[in-house]
């Protein structure tokens, strides 16, 4: 007969999940009782049972591109629980959406958030999850599906989930007030190339500045493949053209703070009325409106996921060797060099760096790649990569550098995108 076939996994939890195992004083009891303790027996040098952080749960491996235990884990869950999605998470609370509408405000099952993992929060908002529902319109979360695709960064050397389960990416930037940011830009394009997801360039406020302006930034994105679009949110110009592209998909939108980002949405959502602030006459920067991401539907084939806004994008889980190939614009002349792992920053011959001098490879483009590429870790560099003010003219670029960012107002601005 055979064997039938285990639902059990074994798992590793995080450090410190529980509390102190091992006895204390096992050195002077000793000292002081040597014929009444047996070491032997009574304590372990290594881990075992209580003192191991390794555990077997009820639940089927299943693969997937991450490399998170709870991702490749598929926790066991009863009949009697309900599906949801996550729509926002406040701390130790996530807010979830039934498919019949109903809100329910649920915590997380112990045995996740115990699960040892890179990411910063087990929950976050786009998750589909199995409830188990409790009175007063609460529930408990018992199990996370497999995610379809995500929107991460590094935050503090781990990885940062903004958003899951979405179908593309909306980039909000502005014309003025506060000024365009291309190299964060191309970090959320590098990002959504890595995943696989859909991206779009939205400029918005063009009402502020000349639009000839901005031609090319424009032509630069549209040349690449990627969707541009003007819009001014205030008086209603490009909206329709944006509705229609966001028509039918989950769309995560992400920007600095100031961009208009609540404002996009207020006039995309019929009734919706996120609350939005000017910007700060000091130093032109946004105020930090929105604090926790949110997902919205708007039809039952369409939903948008509103974030906080963003002062720095560190990209997460990318080598330099793979950065030229998240570059739509670099990547048919990279394989042209010489060198098989040229990295087009000091080599002699590159193909790329040619096509520079060629005028065939924008030079900003290929900037903004030796500045991601330059930083420790992909790191932003604050005073370098998102302080830059770049006004676009039909010749040049100039770039206007407005000093150091505040790094109380960066650090507050990580802590709320959490």
């Amino acid at each position: 007969m055979p064997k039938k076939k285990s639902n059990k996994t074994r798992i590793e939890f995080r450090k410190g999940h529980q509390g102190q195992r091992r006895e204390r004083g096992l050195t002077e009891k000793y000292a002081d009782s040597k014929d009444e303790i047996d070491t032997q027996n009574s304590q372990r040098i290594t881990g075992k049972g209580d003192l191991t952080r390794h555990r077997t749960v009820k639940g089927n491996l299943v693969e997937s591109e991450h490399r998170d235990s709870y991702h490749t884990i598929q926790i066991d869950a009863s009949d009697t629980t309900i599906e949801g999605r996550v729509i926002r998470v406040h701390g130790l609370e996530s807010i979830v959406e039934l498919d019949d509408g109903t809100i329910l405000r649920c915590a997380v099952r112990r045995v996740l958030k115990n699960l040892s993992t890179t990411q910063r929060h087990v929950v976050v908002t786009g998750d589909q999850v199995r409830i188990e529902p409790q009175p007063g319109n609460q529930g408990w979360i018992v199990r996370i599906e497999p995610r379809i695709s995500e929107l991460c960064r590094t935050s503090k050397n781990r990885r940062h989930v903004i958003a899951s389960n979405i179908d593309q990416i909306l980039v909000v930037t502005s014309a003025a007030e506060p000024g365009i940011k291309p190299n964060l830009i191309d970090r959320i394009l590098a990002t959504a190339e890595q995943n696989q997801i859909e991206a779009a360039v939205c400029i918005n406020k063009c009402d502020l500045i000349d639009p000839q302006r901005l031609q090319p930034l424009i032509g630069s994105y549209s040349q690449m493949g990627y969707k541009a679009l003007m819009v001014s949110a205030m008086r209603g110009w490009g909206m329709n053209l944006l509705r229609s592209w966001a028509q039918g998909k989950c769309t995560a939108v992400i920007g600095q703070s100031g961009v208009g980002k609540s404002s996009i949405l207020n006039d995309l959502i019929p009734g919706l009325a996120q609350r939005v602030q000017a910007v700060s006459l000091d130093n032109q920067k946004g105020k930090h409106t929105t604090t926790t991401a949110a997902w919205f539907r708007i039809d039952q084939a369409t939903s948008i996921i509103d974030t906080p806004g963003v002062r720095q994008f560190q990209l997460w889980d990318i080598v330099p060797a793979e950065l030229t190939g998240l570059f739509r614009d670099m990547r048919p002349f990279a394989s042209h060099c010489r060198y098989p792992n040229c990295s087009h920053n000091h080599e002699e011959p590159c193909a790329v760096k040619d096509a520079v001098a060629d005028g065939r490879l924008d030079p900003r483009r290929y900037e903004s790649y030796l500045q991601i590429l330059d930083a420790p870790a992909f790191t932003s560099d604050d005073a370098q990569d998102l302080s830059e003010s770049y006004s676009y003219d039909s010749t040049k670029f100039e770039t206007d550098l407005d000093g150091e960012l505040d790094h109380d107002q960066d650090v507050a601005s990580d802590e709320e995108l959490g």
